[in-house]
C-alpha cells in the first residue's frame, strides 16, 4: 500500500470519528442533512488534496545500461 492511501484512510478514519461524535452530540440532527452532506464532501475534497501533497517529489529516474 503506497504512503498516500494509508495517508488517506488515516484521513477518512479520523473524518468518521469527528462525523460520529457530532452526532452523537446531536449536531447533525440540528443543522440537516445536506449541510452533513456537503461538509463530508468537502472533508473528503481536503483530504485527498492533503494526501497528494505530501506523496512526495515527482522526480524520473534515468537508468544507464551498458
Amino acid at each position: 500500500m503506497k504512503w498516500v492511501n494509508i495517508y488517506f484512510l488515516g484521513y477518512v478514519i479520523f473524518v468518521a470519528g469527528v462525523i460520529a461524535a457530532l452526532w452523537k452530540m446531536g449536531v447533525i440532527h440540528r443543522i440537516g442533512t445536506e449541510w452533513t452532506v456537503i461538509g463530508v464532501v468537502i472533508a473528503i475534497g481536503l483530504g485527498i488534496m492533503f494526501a497528494v501533497a505530501g506523496s512526495g517529489r515527482k522526480e524520473s529516474i534515468e537508468i544507464d545500461r551498458r
